[in-house]
């Protein structure tokens, strides 16, 4: 059995890769990793974990299947329903769980799903322990008894199981919270019209009513999940779609979400799209304006624009990059003490207020940003420039690709042509079987036509 989890947890196409039975094993495996014996005052207490979940159909069976898996082991597991993932992170914290699971599939199509878990605090989980997860669902599978954290179900029972919707206002104020209050005493938003996409997914509900909250008139688009529509033609990798609200409506801004709200990317009143780069860039110059950004430092992805590191070199603002990957953007956000990364996705990290990307909060405070300096979101995107950056996605056989000596050699001299004008980035997705083509230079026919002949490359490597 090759390593199940990827990138960003547990994913595929649900009741094919990721079955009901997958579900229930890895949650029992997951048990002792995630919640060892707990003795207080002389006696062993169950440990407790909170689950939530995106729109998907595949939702209902997969959590039942986790929720399963994590009674009969004698865990309390609380049920949080249909929430962004980065609520499922807060509350893992704010309810002292012993660990959160998430059922999503982020950008996926609907007929995927996912398996992701939070470790105490709402922290991402590091290899190694997922290492042990998988290494301990082998044992299950190969039917190795299950049994209690404690070795013994008799000593902390079954698992009680219990509705616990009412905790996302606790999630709700916690995102307002976070924000500044304005010197004139005004909700944070108060005079801005927003049309927020939701993608149909899991932030369809909170994220309008956090907005609303906030101050701002809010329109809301891709906020009727049925289960099946996740994702479709909406959200953050559609945002033709919430560019042509903004427009029809007169909105200041627009905001997309994607399906599970761990990210945000926005839309200017002109309709043109604001990506993670030029968000973070926004969201940085405000901190070091106010002497908030620790260590005058932000951390971002080797995908970052060329255009973004020069514009915070004109602020003085350094920046540390790592592999893709936001787990990544944490780790070095923690070792360093630094509190705002993220990726040119839309998946950025507040550290003062998340341990992970967080849509909802990310589009909260680059609003609350921009009225609280009095310029539109158009003047906000100019403070850097965006040089040319063609991304292609190749879908195939990524690993034999990977190991072709001819496409190395192809990556060679796309570099060599390139020079300090620009750069190549050849990355397997660690959720698709697809490999990354990014080409970035400051000329974008030449940026068009490398990356074109890369992809030719790969597509040769894949047969």
């Amino acid at each position: 059995m090759g390593r199940i989890f990827g990138t960003d947890g547990v994913r595929g196409v649900a009741g094919v890769e990721l079955t009901a039975q997958l579900a229930m094993d890895l949650a029992v495996a997951a048990v002792p990793v995630l919640a060892p014996v707990a003795a207080a005052s002389g006696h062993v207490r169950r440990p407790s974990a909170v689950i939530g979940r995106d729109s998907r159909a595949s939702g209902d069976f997969l959590e039942a299947a986790v929720v399963a898996g994590l009674a009969s082991s004698g865990v309390d597991v609380l049920r949080l329903g249909v929430i962004p993932t980065p609520g499922v992170a807060y509350l893992t914290g704010a309810l002292n769980a012993d660990f959160g699971v998430v059922l999503s599939a982020s950008h996926n199509p609907a007929a995927d799903n996912g398996i992701k878990f939070f470790g105490r605090s709402g922290v991402k989980l590091p290899d190694e322990t997922e290492d042990e997860i998988e290494a301990r669902l082998g044992a299950v599978r190969d039917g190795a008894p299950t049994a209690s954290p404690a070795g013994d179900p008799s000593a902390v029972g079954f698992g009680r199981v219990t509705d616990a919707y009412s905790a996302h206002e606790t999630y709700l104020d916690h995102l307002l919270a976070s924000l500044p209050t304005p010197a004139t005493g005004q909700a944070p938003l108060h005079g801005m019209r927003v049309v927020v996409d939701c993608a149909h997914g899991a932030a369809y509900s909170i994220g309008p009513r956090a907005l609303r909250r906030a101050g701002a008139e809010v329109i809301a688009i891709g906020a009727a999940p049925d289960g099946l529509n996740i994702n479709a033609s909406v959200g953050s990798t559609h945002l033709e779609t919430l560019a042509a609200a903004v427009l029809e409506h007169g909105a200041d801004a627009g905001l997309a979400f994607d399906g599970d709200a761990d990210r945000c990317l926005a839309i200017d009143g002109d309709g043109h799209p604001l990506d993670g780069d030029q968000i973070l860039a926004v969201l940085a110059s405000q901190l070091k304006r106010s002497n908030q950004l620790m260590g005058d430092t932000v951390v971002v992805t080797v995908m970052s624009n060329l255009g973004f590191h020069d514009a915070m070199r004109e602020s003085g603002i350094s920046v540390i990059e790592t592999p893709v990957g936001d787990k990544h953007v944490y780790a070095a956000m923690r070792d360093g003490g630094y509190i705002l990364g993220g990726e040119q996705s839309g998946h950025i990290i507040q550290m003062g207020h998340a341990t992970t990307g967080d849509g909802v909060l990310t589009g909260l405070h680059l609003l609350a940003a921009v009225n609280s300096i009095g310029i539109p979101v158009s003047a906000a995107a100019k403070m850097m420039t965006r040089y040319p950056q063609v991304l292609i996605n190749v879908r195939g056989n990524k690993d034999r690709a990977m190991a072709d000596p001819a496409l190395a050699q192809a990556v060679s001299a796309a570099k060599s042509r390139l020079g300090d004008a620009g750069r190549v980035l050849l990355r397997p997705s660690g959720t698709e079987p697809v490999i990354r083509v990014m080409v970035e230079t400051r000329q974008s026919d030449v940026a068009e036509q490398v990356a074109g002949q890369l992809a030719d490359a790969v597509r040769l490597a894949m047969s």
